[in-house]
């Protein structure tokens, strides 16, 4: 926060110091990020965490990993590959299923290529699930100040999806009366 704000109370409550920018593609974007764990039969998010923007996905894994969830693999784009989250997952007695990334000079094998189609169709599940609240739910853009009102409202935002959710799960599996 420049240091003139301290004593422009009005100037401050009009500024998200909590937000921060990152780049993505080329872009520069500001503001906050939704991370999820996703329910991968079902399509339903179990957890959420929210931060700023800058901060990396492979970051926010703590708050996102409990054992007590349904299935033991984890699927996530190359971004979370390294050996302190395999290290991590196996401490948990999680099934990495992480996407494998080639290396400057040495790209993937065929067999790599393979593996990484096979698990987007895990991976591809959980992406719906931001491009419906993309699409259908108002937008990625999140407009509020302080990191408490944006995850309140990210929080609402992945609360509708569920509910949205359930009924087409309910419409395609209605219970019985």
């Amino acid at each position: 926060m420049p240091e003139d704000w301290a004593e422009k109370p009005a100037k401050r409550s009009q500024k998200d110091v909590d937000a921060r920018w990152t780049k993505k593609h080329g872009k520069s974007h500001y503001g906050d990020k939704n991370h999820v764990n996703v329910d991968r039969t079902h399509k339903l998010v179990r957890r959420y965490h929210v931060s700023d923007a800058a901060l990396h996905d492979s970051q926010a894994v703590d708050h996102l990993l409990t054992r007590d969830n349904t299935g033991a693999g984890v699927w996530a784009d190359p971004a979370y590959r390294s050996e302190d989250m395999e290290a991590k997952l196996r401490a948990r007695k999680l099934k990495s299923h992480i996407h494998r990334k080639g290396k400057r000079g040495k790209p993937l094998t065929e067999q790599g290529k393979a593996s990484n189609r096979t698990k987007s169709t895990v991976r591809a599940r959980v992406e719906h699930i931001f491009a419906a609240q993309a699409n259908d739910m108002g937008g990625t853009l999140v407009r509020t100040i302080g990191m408490v009102r944006a995850k309140a409202k990210i929080g609402m935002k992945n609360l509708a999806y569920n509910m949205r959710r359930l009924v087409q799960l309910r419409r395609l599996n209605p219970c019985p009366a």
